[in-house]
């Protein structure tokens, strides 16, 4: 049985026996592959812009990582598969060797797909031994974090396989789909948007404790913050339809300089899905807003979370509303009060947010994990306190400290037991293509 047989369940993340690290390994692998069931090979290779990798080499670098960072050195006279694919499928660690260039990774024919497959099969074949091994003769402590880390790491690049995969089949004209999902219920509406205060105060900000996290996400530091309230549900897509609608594209006054540049370049775009003046994958059929899904095109559906949106732009509706987005303190001392279990993951298979019931219970905050990463207010910089880890894993996360904005709660591709109120996710202000989206706070009064 190969790895991809196995059950996709949500299972711990933070094992604590060499049989649950198995178990764990296995379940991660394993649904990397299942995400690539319906794909033919022809999907596997196309690079759509600079930003997207191909699904092949998704697959190659998340097992590069884990012959690199624990085979290596460890399993007994490990022998590489192919020495070359060091040089291929290493993304940005320069401790470890010079990179392809990824503008070009969709240049690489070769290896094969079914190579790729045997090359995650030899190296998962080699983890669970030198997993059971340590096991049995002791030593396994020393490398449990760095397995765990790299199973995390193959988790975030699961969410890089939907979101790229997304992009290379929107480039398509025959808009195809991905994944099958029943057609969305008809609208509704949603609750009527609530504003819930949190008083000022000082406030634990980060993760300290045994548990798994980033490095980014600690360490643990009090912030003060002057009373907020925040908004109990996500922006929907009614509701950026009147912002499109009420001229927000055309308005200099509600944008940031930057983003307003953003807005006159997106003028020049190629597709009009890919344009500046609607959130991406949107389209116009018969008058009619359409949107490309991995389930292929759907009318816009207006009580979803709005999604696939910039930072600019969430910005811009958020002071045309009269409100603000929420700097990532606030977000993380309201996110106390969510279920982290209630949202949309990509263990459903959707890769689409789900409206928000009607009858949700009022005065309670709804969707604050899962559905969309949101957008925070928040520049991505170190806590106080923060320092980077020796050697080539300390290229992980420090260095992309600049020039990029936070963003919090994970989206409907991201896998329920990889997430935690402390995640830092970070893009660039104007990137668009990830599973963003947003809700709106303000000062208290």
């Amino acid at each position: 049985m190969t790895i991809a047989d196995s059950p996709n369940k949500v299972i711990s993340s933070d094992p604590k026996t060499p049989e649950a690290l198995i178990e764990y390994y296995k379940s991660v692998r394993a649904f990397s592959e299942r995400m690539c069931e319906p794909m033919v090979n022809e999907d596997y290779v196309i690079q759509s812009m600079p930003d997207v990798s191909p699904t092949k080499w998704h697959l190659a670098h998340t097992t590069w990582f884990f012959e690199t960072f624990v085979l290596g050195n460890n399993y007994p006279n490990y022998e590489p598969l192919n020495k070359q694919y060091n040089y291929l499928f290493n993304s940005y660690y320069n401790a470890v060797g010079e990179q392809f260039c990824r503008p070009r990774r969709g240049q690489i024919s070769r290896p094969t797909v079914a190579e790729v497959y045997e090359y995650r099969h030899y190296v998962d074949e080699k983890m669970i031994d030198l997993i059971g091994r340590l096991g049995r003769d002791g030593g396994l402590e020393s490398l449990r974090d760095t397995i765990i880390l790299g199973a995390n790491h193959e988790q975030q690049h699961q969410e890089l396989m939907a979101t790229d995969i997304k992009h290379v089949l929107s480039m398509n004209p025959l808009r195809p789909t991905l994944y099958d999902r029943p057609a969305d219920p008809d609208p509704v509406g949603v609750p009527k948007l609530e504003w819930l205060r949190y008083e000022e105060s000082v406030y634990d900000i980060g993760w300290d404790a045994t548990r798994f996290s980033f490095d980014n996400e600690g360490p643990e530091h009090k912030e003060y913050l002057n009373a907020f309230e925040i908004g109990s549900r996500l922006v929907t897509n009614g509701e950026f339809l009147e912002f499109m609608n009420d001229g927000g594209y055309q308005r200099p006054d509600v944008w940031l300089s930057l983003g307003w540049a953003e807005v006159q370049a997106g003028n020049l775009k190629e597709y009009d899905w890919e344009k500046f003046d609607h959130p991406l994958y949107w389209f116009k059929e018969n008058d009619e807003w359409w949107q490309y899904t991995l389930a292929g095109p759907r009318p816009v559906h207006p009580d979803e979370p709005v999604l696939h949106v910039s930072f600019f732009e969430a910005d811009a509706y958020a002071r045309w509303a009269g409100a603000r987005l929420a700097t990532e303190a606030e977000w993380e001392v309201a996110s106390a009060d969510a279920d982290i279990e209630g949202g949309t993951y990509s263990d459903s298979m959707r890769f689409h947010p789900r409206p928000l019931a009607l009858d949700a219970p009022k005065g309670r905050l709804h969707q604050m994990f899962g559905d969309v990463w949101e957008w925070t207010n928040s520049a991505y910089s170190p806590y106080p306190g923060f320092t980077v880890a020796e050697g080539a894993i300390g290229e992980y996360n420090g260095k992309f400290m600049a020039n990029q904005i936070v963003l919090r709660g994970g989206s409907a591709a991201t896998p329920q037991n990889h997430i935690r109120p402390t995640y830092r996710n970070f893009f660039y202000a104007q990137n668009k293509w990830q599973f963003m989206g947003f809700r709106l706070a303000r000062d208290a009064k």
